[in-house]
């Protein structure tokens, strides 16, 4: 059983390490917040903490039961997490904002996991692992894992979109990315693959699977599931905006709420997809745990 008064020593030093990695990273947390406001891409972000020590709170008899310092394995990843603060100011005026705040963002991560196993240690970060890597949302996706993914999500999505215009019988042409209708011509464009609601999506998908699934497989699932449920609701929306441009008014695909600001409502649409498969995999883990036990 753990001593405490040594509980609350561990909890003060843990406390006092976040205040310097908060004092040390306060200016990329500033500006990032400041960016999540103005960017829907990174709005997900400020709501990652919460999740985190939502998930830390509910499960903290069982983290805390097992309480160890670890300074051998705590100060490597701290000593990390310097390396990239003070490599911050050589490397801030060469690369792109969010490019930026994601190397930031990647050393403050550090700082967490690091300051958690030194002040906790390794038996309580094996417990505490889902609520810690989840701190992983908190870093902006960097170009060079964005533009693959926003390329894979076009492609997709434009697989889709053909497929349900032919269920439609409209008549079109296609040329790649481009789709040729009566009087309009559609380009699933960067802006058209769906990367926020795919981003948002993806972390309700592994929140889903933490809470309703137990084994990795389970959870596995439902997040590859996730792709495409995104590039089936993207196609939707562009099919559907298609059409009411063509047959109704030009405007729905050139200045409509519905084209500008109609993620929230195909948002809906994506979870409203991925609960039959959620329950689906539910399911189908319930069965083969039963059909483990009688074995």
């Amino acid at each position: 059983m753990n001593n405490p008064n040594n509980e609350m020593a561990r909890g003060v030093v843990f406390v006092v390490l976040m205040g310097i990695g908060g004092a040390l990273f306060s200016g990329p947390i500033v500006s990032l917040l400041t960016v999540s406001s103005n960017r829907e891409l990174y709005s997900h972000i400020p709501l990652i903490p919460f999740v985190s020590l939502y998930f830390a709170f509910v499960g903290r008899k069982t983290i805390f039961a097992d309480l160890r310092w670890d300074y051998v394995r705590g100060l490597p990843i701290l000593a990390a997490a310097l390396v990239l603060y003070g490599l911050g100011g050589s490397v801030e005026g060469h690369l792109k904002e969010h490019n930026y705040l994601s190397f930031m963002m990647c050393g403050l991560f550090l700082w967490i996991l690091g300051s958690f196993l030194f002040s906790y240690g390794t038996s309580a970060f094996r417990r505490a692992v889902f609520p810690l890597l989840f701190l992983v949302f908190i870093i902006p996706i960097p170009t060079p894992i964005l533009d693959p993914f926003v390329r894979f999500l076009q492609l997709g999505s434009a697989e889709f979109t053909h497929a349900i215009f032919k269920v439609t019988g409209v008549t079109l042409h296609r040329d790649g990315l481009l789709f040729f209708l009566p009087g309009l011509t559609v380009e699933v464009a960067p802006q058209c693959s769906g990367i926020r609601s795919s981003t948002a999506l993806f972390i309700t998908g592994i929140v889903a699977g933490k809470l309703f699934l137990e084994k990795g497989w389970a959870r596995l699932s439902l997040v590859l599931c996730i792709f495409p449920i995104t590039m089936f609701k993207n196609s939707l929306r562009i099919v559907m905006l298609s059409l009411l441009a063509v047959y109704v008014d030009p405007r729905f695909i050139t200045g409509s709420w519905l084209h500008s600001s109609g993620g929230i409502p195909f948002f809906a649409v994506g979870l409203a997809l991925m609960a039959p498969v959620l329950w689906g995999i539910r399911k189908w883990e319930t069965k083969k745990r039963r059909t483990s036990l009688l074995l």
